[in-house]
């Protein structure tokens, strides 16, 4: 009794092909799956929705921007201010303002802590409630 196990020169061979015919089985029964199924989903009672316009009822108010440059020096948007105290009675006219705008700081990356610090100080005594950071995003990958 004789029996092949292999080629006969001893050498495995590679079989590079792949069997895609169970990939396709599955793939033909999902879709009569799905073909039976969705027609017993989207079946529903008709029904006569209300009519509704949407109004906005508030309009938010626009961001402030604040800037310290390098030197420490203070902007309200690209207007340079002469001092915190300036910086104060501005904050104090848009403090009593309903609803309040949010104050969104940009330092600089060589500013000193001092300017970021007098902007903060200036929001807290005029009553400014929020207060954000704006800062740039890392580099993609890094």
């Amino acid at each position: 009794m004789a029996m092949s196990v292999g080629p006969a020169d001893g050498e495995d061979e590679v079989v590079s092909a792949i069997n895609t015919t169970p990939l396709v089985d599955v793939m033909l029964v999902l879709l009569i799956i799905f073909l039976i199924t969705i027609p017993v989903v989207t079946t529903s009672i008709p029904v006569q929705l209300p009519k509704e316009t949407i109004q906005v009822r508030e309009s938010k108010p626009e961001n402030i921007i604040i800037s310290a440059d390098a030197s420490g020096a203070i902007y309200w948007y690209d207007a340079r201010l002469p001092g915190t105290q300036a910086l104060v009675d501005r904050l104090k006219k848009v403090a009593v303002m309903k609803p309040q705008p949010e104050v969104q700081i940009r330092g600089d990356l060589a500013a000193k802590y001092d300017a970021v610090g007098k902007i903060v100080y200036a929001c807290q005594r005029a009553g400014i409630a929020k207060v954000s950071f704006i800062t740039e995003p890392p580099p993609r990958g890094g």
